[in-house]
């Protein structure tokens, strides 16, 4: 049998009300299309038993259908009911299904939580770590129907994880040659429009996320890496980077393998910095600690920066940063330390521009830096988030290079 042609189903009665926009159908229709699928149609219904028509209707003209939603415990949730009455299957206990939703809610399964551990028989389930609602995946005659919970935060990582090498490794369809790069700073529709200046004929496609956005390119090898380069010429070798990978995982990485310490000092970015360093399980074997130091009183007495050079250059300075990185340095007794002082907004202050944020990085017999960015800003947080990811690229490269951080920053062009 092939398995060339697809459809989508969403299910949920806020979506065709216009309450909450459908995040599936483009990730579904992008991700299927470049594993050579033809996506007929995408499909989005209430909760209010329409499916079972919709279903028996495009079931006739497609080898794969995708349904998320309406695997909740509540009466309008009838997905799973429908699926069984399509397949002629009838609904069964899974009894794995059902330990597992026990350690999840306890004694609150007996009750209207327990239908979500019968699937229809014969069909298998996907596992959900982000939820109650596992999904599954069987045969209603010749065709495949995978069901999927509806919300995004569950939806989406069981689609990534188990249901795409799935379908990548069923018959019948041409898999392109994908490559995956992580870029940084660099808003998403610039990137798009970059990516078609270097070249129009790859098919390029991009994931946003908060400190990154993943970039897809697919096509000839050789011609991919082509204008890979090109793109890095245009917008810096460290803002586009090979893999699935963060601006924070490479810096961590960096300081495991050559067994460092790290401090941070840190001003408009308010704890980020710290706050992310922490969240990887063990972080206390790289990182010493951090302070938050957001007023001059605090900059000047836990960190030790100058009274003169506040009055002569401002918290928003090379100056102060490098004294910042300096100060949580020999108060961390940290290998390396890495400070961020900015204009987060939504004013300017000091009489510099929103966006504008210095950073100072510090280690042991080395000569201390500093640079200055100027950021596109949408709101205090995109400066803060910003900010941090800047910081972590940036004292990766402190640490594993004498090169001067200006050199590298002076070609980051649309930050």
């Amino acid at each position: 049998m092939n398995n060339t042609t697809a459809s989508l189903i969403v299910i949920g009665s806020e979506l065709t009300r216009g309450i909450i926009a459908d995040k599936h159908g483009q990730l579904v229709s992008r991700e299927l299309t470049k594993l050579g699928y033809h996506m007929n149609e995408i499909i989005a219904i209430p909760d209010d038993g329409t499916i079972e028509a919709v279903l028996l209707s495009v079931i006739k003209h497609n080898d794969v259908i995708i349904i998320t939603g309406g695997l909740g415990p509540t009466s309008d949730d009838m997905t799973r009911l429908t699926i069984s009455h399509v397949a002629g299957k009838a609904l069964v206990k899974n009894e794995e299904a059902y330990q597992r939703l026990y350690k999840r809610v306890g004694e609150r399964i007996h009750g209207a939580n327990e239908k979500q551990s019968y699937f229809p028989e014969d069909f298998k389930t996907i596992l959900n770590p982000n939820g109650t609602a596992e999904g599954f995946y069987g045969k209603a005659d010749n065709t495949l129907i995978i069901c999927l919970p509806g919300p995004p935060r569950e939806m989406e990582p069981m689609f990534r994880e188990f249901v795409l090498p799935y379908l990548a490794h069923l018959n019948g369809h041409e898999e392109k040659p994908r490559f995956e790069y992580s870029t940084f700073l660099i808003a998403e529709a610039k990137l798009e429009e970059l990516t078609k200046e270097v070249d129009s004929e790859i098919n390029w496609g991009t994931r946003f996320q908060d400190y990154r956005i993943s970039l897809y390119a697919e096509g000839d090898e050789k011609k991919v890496n082509s204008a890979i380069k090109r793109l890095q010429e245009k917008c810096g070798n460290e803002l586009i980077i090979p893999g699935d990978n963060t601006a924070l995982s490479s810096l961590t990485k960096t300081l495991r393998e050559k067994g460092l310490t790290i401090a941070s000092a840190e001003s408009c970015t308010g704890g980020l910095c710290s706050m992310l360093l922490t969240e990887e399980a063990g972080a206390s074997v790289y990182f010493n600690g951090g302070v938050v130091s957001y007023a001059p009183s605090v900059k000047e007495g836990l960190l030790g920066v100058g009274s003169t050079t506040i009055k002569c250059y401002g918290t928003v300075s090379e100056n102060c940063a490098i004294e910042m990185a300096e100060g949580a340095l020999k108060k961390t007794n940290s290998d390396y330390a890495f400070s961020v002082t900015g204009v987060a907004g939504p004013d300017k202050s000091e009489g510099k521009d929103v966006g504008t944020v210095c950073f100072g990085f510090a280690g042991k017999n080395r000569v201390s830096q500093a640079v200055t960015l100027h950021f596109t800003t949408w709101g205090r947080a995109s400066v803060r988030r910003k900010s941090a990811t800047a910081a972590f690229i940036l004292a990766n490269h402190f640490i594993l290079s004498d090169k001067p951080l200006i050199d590298i920053t002076c070609m980051w062009d649309y930050i």
